[in-house]
């Protein structure tokens, strides 16, 4: 039976610019699939996103559900594009107060949104809550960059004794990619709750992006390095927290050796 594998990312091209992440979330997914494994791709629907050029659509049957964020309930729209060469389709995680304003997670000014926490949970609850409308269990869940990184903790929490996510593995692949200022203050509050208690999530307290990634790192079973650059706190809390974990590899060798690596932690 062929590995089936969930990515969850912050950014995918062509529907947002050129990054390290977003190349990365591109291909791998493709190269991970020729190798005979199957896939489902997740990103949000920021509202820079173009959905006519990029040809998006909703689909009904997954949307409709409302999600609590903060004791507020936001509606989850799922939409669908394909990337037509890769033969890949990518899910998009919608909603009007966290996703309809023009731009990614930052605005004009460079300056991160004030709610990118509550986008954050908004973003990992959705994810999972529509792969289980899909009823698609997954082996192995790969999140790339900070705006995935609670679905590992949500995952191992809230989901923990859901059949459906009973047996998988999670990698957290780390990028230089930060947020200068902390998420809002009461950011390890709003995640309390549904079998997340407050020492859970201690780690976050003060929550800036060196804290996030330590406590997403706790969370998950692999790590892999997806940039060359990483900061020394986090690179130390890799190494010492005794997970499995893949240097940086290169655009011309990431694709076998994450393969690799898949396939020596679903075996753990």
């Amino acid at each position: 039976m062929s590995l089936k594998v969930l990515y969850v990312s912050q950014e995918i091209t062509p529907y947002l610019p050129e990054t390290e992440i977003s190349v990365i979330s591109r291909y791998l997914p493709q190269g991970v699939q020729e190798q005979g494994r199957e896939i489902r791709t997740f990103m949000p629907k920021f509202g820079c996103i173009n959905e006519r050029r990029n040809q998006l659509h909703e689909v009904i049957r997954l949307s409709g559900m409302n999600l609590i964020i903060n004791d507020t309930d936001h509606p989850l729209i799922i939409k669908v594009a394909s990337i037509q060469p890769a033969r890949m389709q990518v899910y998009f995680i919608d909603n009007d107060d966290y996703f309809g304003r023009k731009f990614g997670l930052k605005d004009k000014r460079g300056m991160c949104f004030a709610d990118n926490d509550e986008r954050a949970i908004f973003y990992a609850r959705g994810v999972i809550e529509t792969v289980k409308k899909l009823c698609w269990a997954p082996d192995l869940v790969h999140c790339h960059g900070w705006f995935s990184g609670l679905v590992p903790l949500f995952l191992k929490k809230i989901y923990a004794d859901d059949p459906l996510f009973s047996d998988l593995k999670i990698i957290f692949s780390v990028y230089d990619y930060d947020f200068k200022k902390t998420l809002s203050d009461d950011f390890a509050e709003k995640l309390c709750g549904d079998g997340i208690l407050p020492e859970d999530v201690a780690a976050v307290k003060h929550a800036d992006f060196i804290n996030f990634n330590k406590m997403v790192i706790d969370y998950s079973d692999g790590i892999i390095y997806g940039s060359k650059n990483m900061d020394i706190e986090i690179d130390n809390h890799i190494r010492e927290s005794g997970k499995p974990f893949l240097e940086y590899q290169g655009p011309d060798d990431y694709i076998y050796a994450y393969n690799k690596f898949y396939d020596s932690i679903t075996r753990k």
